[in-house]
């Protein structure tokens, strides 16, 4: 727990790292320009001592400007003397505009001296002046610096009250550059606020004025600011790109400070993703930098990162060293925000050395700081290092009314984030909260159990589970997307084709002989360009929910509580959910009546035994039970004793619910030994939970009320099914050529048939799977053919996976090969007819991820009979980010996937007995268990591998 602490403190470091010095030392620039060449057309009407006197002071101010521009904390001393001295000539001549432009360039130098009151009081005596000759330019300006300096002294409701008075005179004297300057300040006040959506709203604005003027230095400010914003909500490697933008820009300006500013988050990214050399190197770099240009506010903040990479190290002394020097010059500066993070990183330094008394005193030193800025994120991460303090003290009441009060934050600052991809990120890194939470809440439930504590637990558990996906479906149910706007839909047509064309052109060119350094580079090229394809798509379906008039009306449902989740289940069925943590993980047993819960071990214990378990069935992608039938036993016993043993006596014969966690989601409880059976790691007789369970999978409880709230109501699809099988991969296959295709020497057909998976690739397309034409019309022998559609060859195509007739079939089976892509989820899909009756390449030949959630289902069940169809993008506190949501969003009320590459005549034996015992009127979830358990009975079938990947998942009733 103590690292995840450290965790969301260091991201709290990262929101801290900031300078406007370039863009503001331009607009001084310019200003100087303008005001040199008025001077010089008012010297040809001026007496000749007037003249005398102007041309003396522009010579003076000019100076003060060269030492402004050299950067370093002596030259700008001085060239605050030199424009005190320009000041008085400007005063003896009544030269207005020149006075008013050089108390804003000595604004600016004591700004970024860190002397944040004698910058306020040269901007205040500036604005006047500005006002009294209606320059509203130098008004503009004055302003945005005021705005600038509130900000930095963490008062920022004043800070946006000046930004939001600067903007409109930027705009009405057509100051593209100044209208950049303010829009990037008003992104950062939003960002240190926590409402990091509408920080990237404004960042969106700069770039292309910034761009247009053109300002190097503002862009990459702005880059910085982007990559600043990503970093907080977790997107890590994100935030890098821009930071990578950010940095060649900086030098190539000469800017040092942004230049030290940018190296500083660097730092603070690899800092977080464990890095801490990496990150050290970093911090090392923009020290001398910052010492050199006088920006005593990110040295501190830098010295303050080293610190804490010094604390992770173990070395705690030296971290507080460096915390003690970055104190003063904190508070010098007067940067209450980095300073209440130097505080609580004190405080974390003497919780660990056991001086707990000492930590509470810094503790509290640093909240009323949080929020006295305003800095709800960092707010948070006081509280939770408060809470894990009185915890370590056994205070267990104090320390859960800071965790709930640290909850109840996050739960506010993930409903200003639009996006659902940030969203879901910023969830992923906060998980640590919910956790912490649970773990405090079955403690006390061990002291006194008759409060129910583990009630309270559960209660937070599913709270922490699939937000996202709840979002989406009630999103689906208010048709958000239905009533989109056409143009932006249009947009997402030709997006996600240009993705596909993209994602094509990546796979051919990954085909080819990868020793030719020309193609290495056009493939990451290309792998560049769909990134930036899929960037835009992302921000393409945040803008398509958000601009719909019925989203800012939408009311997400609450997590349910254990009296409503008890409400979902019936008397046959018992619910288990599970939650992994790093020294302890839970599991809760709930049935209609009752609750028990009980204490797992450490989250490494349960995932070595789950890693060992899936690798015996898939050892090497071949059926272990081939050399050894009897090796399954162990592995399914052990892991059974972790995570089913303790409840077994609650189990029955019911049906399990499973609600998974981390490791667990990947494999399959079916094939776990049945914790009634008395087995010994000699036994053979291996019996599966199956025999006398059937199994379902839920994201979370709350996720499928929410979908049965939306599905009870409708009607039942007039019609019975719809199959897809055997499309045309490639231009060789018989169907085209009408002949065999020689098959590659390389192939490995060791295996009785082939898996249903895109690894098996052909230089030339993928390789055929006969078997899922078997299947497919072994299936279509039970169901009458008035009652039936199913599409083979070259018509397994995109036309029909995406034909709106669909809607009117109840069950829907897609047997082909399938794609999972656990980096851009997006990419995800299954395979089509790749080719036409010509020969040539189709335009689409994948049913995507983003072409799923476009469908308009009505289907009790699809069963995608394909390879690895249930894994997906593993997302903490979101679970399983791929082809099943689409498909719960899509209509489907229920889905059938699968957990590895399935072998494709195992596949094509069981499908049949499915739907054969569908279609006699079983449920889906009894259909599955009963054809698995005919295959586990075959000889031939017996080893879990052909059977246990197919697992279910959505409504059981």
């Amino acid at each position: 727990m103590g690292k995840q602490i450290k965790n969301q403190h260091w991201n709290i470091q990262v929101f801290t790292h900031r300078t406007f010095a370039v863009f503001i030392s331009l607009l001084l620039l310019s200003d100087v320009g303008i005001a040199a060449g008025r001077h010089e057309v008012k010297a040809q009407q001026q007496p000749q001592s007037q003249q005398e006197t102007s041309a003396a002071a522009k010579r003076v101010f000019d100076e003060g400007f060269k030492l402004y521009q050299q950067g370093t904390a002596e030259s700008l001393r001085q060239a605050i003397g030199k424009w005190e001295e320009a000041l008085k000539l400007y005063r003896q001549i009544n030269d207005k505009k020149s006075e008013a432009l050089t108390f804003l360039g000595i604004g600016k130098v004591y700004d970024d001296l860190g002397e944040k009151q004698k910058a306020l009081t040269s901007y205040d005596q500036a604005l006047p002046l500005y006002r009294q000759v209606e320059d509203k330019g130098g008004e503009a300006s004055t302003l945005n610096n005021i705005g600038l300096v509130y900000s930095n002294l963490g008062e920022k409701q004043k800070a946006l009250s000046y930004y939001n008075q600067a903007l409109p005179l930027y705009r009405q004297v057509g100051d593209k550059g100044g209208e950049a300057t303010t829009l990037n300040n008003i992104g950062l006040v939003y960002s240190d606020l926590g409402e990091k959506q509408k920080a990237l709203s404004y960042y969106d604005q700069v770039l292309p004025l910034i761009r247009q003027v053109p300002d190097k230095a503002g862009e990459a400010t702005t880059l910085n600011n982007i990559g600043r914003v990503f970093s907080a909500l977790g997107e890590k490697q994100k935030a890098l790109t821009y930071f990578d933008q950010a940095l060649p820009l900086r030098r190539q300006v000469g800017d040092k400070g942004g230049e030290a500013v940018t190296l500083n988050n660097i730092g603070a990214v690899y800092d977080d993703l464990g890095e801490k050399q990496k990150a050290l190197s970093y911090y090392d770099q923009a020290l001398p930098l910052l010492r050199q240009v006088g920006n005593k506010g990110v040295e501190a903040t830098t010295v303050n990162n080293i610190g804490g990479v010094y604390n992770d190290l173990g070395e705690k002394q030296k971290a507080l060293s460096y915390y003690d020097q970055a104190l003063p010059l904190l508070r010098q500066v007067g940067d209450k925000g980095v300073e209440a993070s130097t505080l609580t990183n004190i405080g974390l330094v003497y919780n660990d050395l056991g001086e707990k008394q000492k930590a509470l005193t810094y503790y509290d030193q640093a909240l009323p700081l949080r929020r006295q800025v305003g800095d709800k994120g960092g707010e948070a991460t006081t509280l939770f290092n408060l809470a894990y303090l009185e915890r370590s003290k056994n205070n267990l009441q104090p320390a859960l009314t800071h965790i709930e009060t640290a909850i109840n934050i996050i739960e506010d600052l993930r409903t200003k984030i639009d996006s659902q991809d940030l969203r879901t990120s910023y969830f992923a890194s906060v998980q640590g909260y919910y956790q912490f939470k649970i773990d405090l809440l079955m403690q006390l439930h061990k002291k006194d159990r008759s409060k129910r504590y583990d009630a309270l637990a559960l209660d937070t558990n599913e709270r922490s589970r699939a937000r996202v996906l709840i979002e989406l479906l009630t999103e689906a149910n208010a048709k958000i997307r239905k009533g989109a706007n056409p143009q932006l839909l249009e947009q997402e047509t030709s997006l996600l084709q240009r993705i596909e064309a993209t994602e094509k052109l990546v796979k051919n060119l990954e085909s080819q002989s990868q020793k030719d350094l020309i193609l290495k580079n056009s493939i990451e090229q290309r792998k560049k360009e769909r990134e930036n394809l899929l960037d835009q798509y992302r921000e393409l379906q945040t803008k398509i929910r958000t601009t719909n008039p019925e989203y800012a009306a939408l009311k997400y449902p609450e997590p349910l509580t254990l009296s409503q989740i008890q409400q979902q289940l019936d008397k046959d069925t018992v619910l288990l959910q599970y939650s992994l943590g790093e020294d302890r993980s839970y599991l809760w047993a709930v049935t209609p009546d009752s609750l028990d819960s009980y204490e797992l071990p450490g989250q490494k214990q349960i995932e070595d035994a789950a890693n060992n378990f899936r690798e015996v069935i898939l050892e090497g992608g071949t059926p272990y039970g081939k050399s050894n039938p009897d090796a399954i036993n162990k592995p399914a016993s052990q892991l059974t004793q972790i995570i089913l043993a303790p409840v077994a006596n609650k189990l029955g014969k019911k049906r399990l619910v499973i609600v998974a966690d981390g490791v667990l989601q990947n494999i399959p409880f079916a094939a776990l030994a049945d914790p009634s059976a008395t087995l010994t790691t000699t036994s053979i007789a291996y019996q599966p939970l199956l025999v006398n369970h059937q199994i379902v999978n839920l994201p979370s409880v709350t996720a499928i009320a929410t979908q049965r709230q939306q599905l009870n109501k409708r009607q039942p699809a007039p019609k019975t099914l719809a199959v897809l099988a055997d499309p045309v991969f490639a231009a060789d296959d018989k169907r085209v050529t009408g002949k065999e295709p020689a098959i590659a020497p390389n192939l490995n057909l060791d295996r009785s048939s082939l898996q249903r998976a895109m690894k098996n690739l052909k230089r030339n397309g993928l390789m055929s799977l006969p078997n899922t034409r078997t299947e497919a019309e072994e299936i279509l022998k039970l169901v009458s053919p008035s009652q039936s559609i199913h599409a083979y060859d070259f018509d397994a195509n995109y036309n029909f996976a995406t034909n709106p007739e669909l809607k009117q079939y109840r069950f829907l089976q897609f047997a082909t090969h399938g794609i999972v892509d656990t980096t851009n989820p997006e990419l995800s899909g299954i395979v089509l007819s790749q080719i036409d009756k010509q020969g040539k390449p189709v335009e689409k030949g994948y049913l995507r991820l983003g072409d799923i959630f476009n469908l308009d289902l009505g289907a009790e069940l699809v069963v995608l009979s394909a390879c690895e169809t249930g894994l997906g993008k593993n997302v903490k506190g979101e679970g399983l980010m791929g082809l099943t949501r689409g498909l719960m969003y899509a209509g489907s009320k229920r889905a059938v996937v699968s957990l590895w590459q399935v072998d494709d005549e195992g596949t094509s034996q069981l499908m049949p007995l499915f739907y054969k015992a569908i279609l006699q009127g079983e449920s889906p979830t009894s259909a599955l268990r009963d054809a698995q358990l005919q295959l586990w009975q075959q000889k031939q079938w017996q080893n879990p591998y052909y059977w246990a990947a197919f697992t279910l998942q959505g409504d059981w009733r």
